[in-house]
């Protein structure tokens, strides 16, 4: 396979495998573009790339921007913004994990505390209800636990730890 084709299916997958994960195909094929690019790119060569217009590019590169994934680079001479990919996988990993987790888990985490306060707690149908929640409750604690314990950690403790649980 030609490198532009590996690329090019890369960028394709990547796009995807982001809106399976929840996150906007185009925003993902942006930041499959920026992590390949052995370039910093303006936004005219994203556009150009991806055949998206300037509106979707800016609005993606500045939400990867905002997810720590993409970072400004100015060129001496130049007055167009560049735009690079974080290389390196680790600190991706914990950027996405950071913004998931504030964006899903910590809203689960605020409703369950806001349902687990019933005025009725004493009736058969409330002690099932707050049993359900309580179980939710307690995995999405464990759940938060775990990641915050992964986004402070570094990607040797993290090898290690997944290695463990492979043998």
């Amino acid at each position: 396979m030609e490198l532009e084709d590996a690329k090019s299916k890369f960028i394709q997958a990547w796009g995807t495998f982001g809106s399976n994960w929840g996150v906007n195909r185009t925003m993902a094929q942006v930041h499959a573009l920026l992590l390949v690019a052995p370039e910093p790119l303006c936004a005219d060569d994203i556009m150009e790339t991806l055949k998206i217009s300037r509106g979707n590019a800016n609005m993606n590169i500045r939400a990867l921007i905002d997810w720590g994934l993409v970072f400004k680079e100015l060129k001496p001479g130049e007055r167009r913004e560049y735009f690079v990919g974080e290389k390196d996988m680790w600190k991706v990993v914990r950027q996405i994990i950071i913004q998931r987790k504030k964006k899903e888990l910590e809203p689960v985490l605020t409703v369950l505390d806001e349902v687990s306060n019933v005025d009725d707690a004493d009736s058969e149908d409330a002690q099932q209800f707050l049993e359900v929640i309580g179980s939710m409750k307690l995995f999405s604690e464990k759940a938060d636990a775990v990641l915050a314990k992964l986004i402070k950690s570094d990607s040797g403790w993290l090898m290690k730890t997944l290695m463990k649980l492979i043998k």
